[in-house]
């Protein structure tokens, strides 16, 4: 998926990014500013020549209506905006505030920039639990109107144990090495997770598609991996990408704030390149292991080289 721009509506996004990470040009870029700013160039924007920092124009909300008009572009285009209020691992007030001046200006008004305004006035919790919501939505595809999601990512403890679903997972083992299953078996047992049946288990219906997608995309377990598998969730599967995706492991892994109870959280987490590379590789994927009619055990003894293929899974650049 790429962003159909001419060159001066790409130009005047990525403006509009350094206006957001300078806060509206009151500060000077940081190394992460200056390393986001060229990486969403040549990855979310596809653009070969290199990117001259310091040569980008200011441009002002108008400037950017003025290029960019109203519509998808524009929607699309404040997704990148957005995020470059966070890049320095702060929930910092006077980014936000550019953030919402150009989202005002292209007439954007989209839930992931209310959690940002909010968060902005110091209201956290509510930030973290819309955030939580719209996950919620994203994955199961029905609205969430608890405060708890404890009970649902752990549905096997207590008398929810399912034996025979976790044996069913357990035999994963005797498939050939190089399917998907084999692959997810050995992916739990290195990392000596339980599986879905057993008592401390993630629910499947997250834990399935989430761990799955951890191994065709290649992102690790650590904070910074968990920032990457998620960001190329939210370009892949595009249900809630910000609210859903993005903000929530920003937010848990680099800002360091804990979104749910007892869910940990890390500061600095957030690899400015990597990240925009993820973004755009997931965008690239039509594939969606996190679609409502995906199913994991009819896919199982497929290698996962042949499904990193029918799912149009860019390679890893490492």
């Amino acid at each position: 998926m790429k962003i159909e721009a001419n060159a001066s509506q790409i130009n005047a996004v990525i403006g509009a990014m350094a206006a957001v990470a300078s806060a509206g040009g009151k500060r000077p870029l940081t190394p992460a500013d200056r390393v986001s700013l060229i990486a969403a160039h040549h990855y979310i924007f596809k653009q070969d020549d290199p990117l001259d920092v310091d040569a980008v124009e200011p441009v002002t909300p108008k400037g950017l209506r003025d290029a960019l008009g109203r519509g998808a572009l524009s929607e699309d285009a404040m997704k990148q905006i957005a995020v470059m209020a966070l890049v320095d691992g702060a929930v910092d007030a006077g980014k936000i505030a550019v953030v919402s001046s150009f989202a005002a200006a292209l007439g954007v008004r989209e839930d992931y920039l209310a959690e940002l305004t909010e968060a902005a006035r110091g209201h956290l919790r509510w930030a973290g639990m819309d955030m939580v919501r719209h996950n919620m939505l994203s994955i199961t595809g029905q609205p969430w109107a608890g405060d708890d999601v404890m009970p649902w990512l752990l549905p096997y403890r207590g008398n929810g144990a399912d034996p025979a679903l976790a044996a069913r997972f357990h035999a994963l083992e005797s498939l050939p090495e190089e399917t998907l299953g084999h692959a997810f078996w050995q992916w739990y047992t290195n990392h000596k997770f339980p599986f879905p049946g057993e008592t401390d288990a993630l629910n499947g219906a997250f834990g399935v598609p989430h761990d799955t997608t951890h191994i065709l995309s290649g992102y690790s377990t650590t904070y910074r991996g968990e920032i990457l598998v998620s960001t190329f969730t939210a370009g892949m599967h595009r249900e809630e990408p910000m609210s859903g995706h993005i903000l929530p492991v920003i937010f848990s892994w680099h800002i360091g704030i804990e979104l749910v109870e007892n869910a940990g959280s890390h500061k600095g987490a957030l690899d400015p390149e990597a990240f925009w590379q993820a973004w755009s590789r997931g965008r690239a994927t039509p594939g969606d292991v996190f679609a409502r009619d995906w199913d994991f055990w009819s896919v199982a003894d497929v290698p996962v080289k042949d499904l990193q293929d029918r799912y149009g899974v860019p390679p890893l650049d490492t």
